[in-house]
């Protein structure tokens, strides 16, 4: 008789089965239509947060407070929601026609209003990903402002700490703190949070804004009033979801209405029957790469073009930026802002306009029929299939698009390597499920050899969300088979709408050409590199703008 072997789970098996668990529930509270994430409906989200420990949340598991991981999410979630007990996620339900004001959170593009004291209503236009990721940022901060109310409350009759008595009074006085000021109450909330005096001041001013210079003391206030309220008084905090929100959801309306609007503007400049190219990119890095170089070679006399790049995208060029632009649109350029709700704008360029002998592609050889580019700001998540998904079906249902290929350019974790780095992928593996998608990428590692930035080619991930990522999982991924050299968030999506579109539904050629290519924002193996360790800054532009030329020079025919 054999033996039977006791058989233990992985650290990435039980990561992979907290990660699963958790998008489970999150559909179930989803359809449930509200719950109390401190209370029993919220314990699995909760346990499960606890067993995966994602990179970006630091010490989640351990009893003192994570800063970075604190302010990352902070930057990602609407300004007071610390604050309120009831958050309302809804669709797009006519707010912006009222008196209330959006609150547009810095890092994410999402409208959020302040409905009265005790209430924070989100919209939700961006699909499933939007609810993932808002839901794991709330969890999060609720387990963090638990464990300020553990180091505060005394006991269970609310009797509180004298530090926290005395960040109350920094934080009920309606003055600016004085230097003295700031740094006492600094010296309380250290306590608080179980963090050094340095630790909170380094991290202090990242908080700040010019009008509320210490956010920071007024966020771990509210987070551990809060929980002190749901402990003493039973005042849970509560999360719901509108009825209009699940009646919408997952049925591409945003998607639609965005991909419609499109198509009326080409239609509108005669520009459907052309040969169409679209590209996923930012808002600047196409129009800058064809019109910048030659219109600013003056004034950044024998600087090197990605120099020129750098200077456009810092905070103070807006007038130089609109120099650019004002070109762009004498020359073929369309711009079409939002107003869908998708929070995606685009740029429509007719390259019959435009006057070659005057951009960085003099060389460029076009076919009989110039061809049109689209290019369409970031997508979210589950929202690129939606977008492109609606863009690739027929104009009103009879007229087929000449799409000759989609590229995509966008950040993604890298890991091998280190920021800035360039990812040349595949293959996409959709992370949770046995969906992958392998292509032939008309770019190659080859292309980028040569200009002082590494270049991976493999397999990529498209994952959940960016915060259910962690270490084991991730290093599974890598060190297997698989071979995974980074994740993302949206490439098998699109290439799911692509394939669709292309091979099943024959909407589009059947020979569309495919291009994928990612630039590094973090390392989430690297303590240190993780998404919470800051931005890019300017290391990001040299391979933007490098992804973003050798697309163009494909479209353009440049030898």
């Amino acid at each position: 008789m054999k033996e039977t072997k006791n058989i233990s789970r992985s650290r990435a098996q039980e990561s992979s089965a907290a990660i699963e668990k958790m998008y489970i529930t999150m559909r179930h509270l989803f359809n449930r239509g509200f719950y109390k994430p401190m209370g029993v409906s919220g314990d699995s989200l909760r346990e499960s947060l606890l067993a995966l420990r994602p990179e970006i949340y630091g010490n989640i598991g351990e009893e003192k407070v994570e800063l970075n991981g604190l302010l990352y999410v902070i930057e990602r979630l609407p300004i007071g929601i610390e604050q309120c007990r009831f958050i309302n996620l809804t669709s797009d339900e006519g707010y912006s026609k009222s008196h209330f004001q959006a609150i547009v959170p810095p890092k994410r593009r999402r409208n959020c209003y302040r409905i009265d004291e005790e209430q924070m209503n989100v919209e939700i236009t961006r699909g499933r990903s939007d609810i993932y990721d808002i839901l794991t940022h709330l969890t999060f901060i609720f387990i963090e402002s638990h464990k300020i109310k553990n180091r505060v409350l005394l006991d269970d009759g609310g009797e509180v700490s004298r530090d926290w008595m005395k960040l109350e009074q920094a934080v009920l006085q309606t003055k600016k703190l004085s230097q003295i000021e700031k740094e006492k109450a600094i010296s309380h909330v250290a306590n608080i949070l179980a963090r050094t005096f340095e630790e909170v001041l380094d991290i202090y001013d990242a908080f700040g804004s010019e009008n509320a210079p210490d956010r920071f003391l007024h966020v771990i206030y509210w987070l551990g009033k809060l929980a002190i309220e749901e402990v003493i008084e039973n005042n849970k905090r509560t999360i719901t979801f509108s009825p209009v929100l699940r009646e919408r959801l997952g049925h591409h309306i945003h998607g639609e209405i965005w991909a419609t609007n499109i198509k009326e503007v080409l239609k509108a400049n005669d520009l459907l029957k052309r040969p169409i190219h679209v590209i996923s990119a930012n808002m600047h890095s196409v129009m800058n790469s064809i019109f910048a170089t030659p219109l600013l070679k003056t004034k950044f006399k024998e600087k090197s073009d990605f120099y020129i790049y750098e200077e456009l995208s810092k905070s103070g060029a807006k007038e130089t930026r609109s120099h650019v632009e004002e070109l762009a649109l004498k020359n073929g350029m369309i711009s079409v802002l939002d107003s869908s709700g998708t929070n995606i704008d685009v740029q429509i360029f007719d390259t019959a306009k435009i006057d070659w002998a005057k951009t960085a592609f003099p060389k460029t050889v076009l076919e009989e029929s110039a061809p049109v580019i689209i290019v369409m700001d970031y997508a979210f998540g589950e929202q690129a299939y939606e977008t492109i998904d609606e863009l690739l079906k027929p104009y009103k249902k009879e007229t087929l698009l000449n799409v000759k290929s989609v590229s995509i350019m966008g950040k993604a974790g890298i890991l091998e390597g280190g920021k800035g780095d360039i990812m040349i992928p595949t293959a996409h593996i959709n992370e949770g499920t046995a969906d992958n998608y392998f292509f032939e990428n008309e770019l190659t590692g080859k292309m980028f050899e040569g200009n002082d930035i590494a270049v991976f080619e493999g397999a990529m991930v498209t994952v959940l969300g960016t915060s259910l990522q962690n270490r084991d999982l991730l290093k599974f991924f890598h060190e297997s088979t698989w071979g995974v050299i980074g994740l993302e968030m949206e490439g098998s999506y699109y290439q799911k709408a692509i394939q669709s579109a292309s091979k099943i539904r024959k909407s589009v050629p059947h020979d569309i050409k495919v291009r994928y290519a990612y630039y590094a924002s973090d390392n989430p193996l690297e303590t240190g590199s993780t998404l919470a360790s800051g931005g890019l800054g300017t290391t990001g532009v040299k391979p933007t703008y490098l992804i973003t030329i050798k697309i163009l020079e494909q479209i353009f025919n440049v030898k």
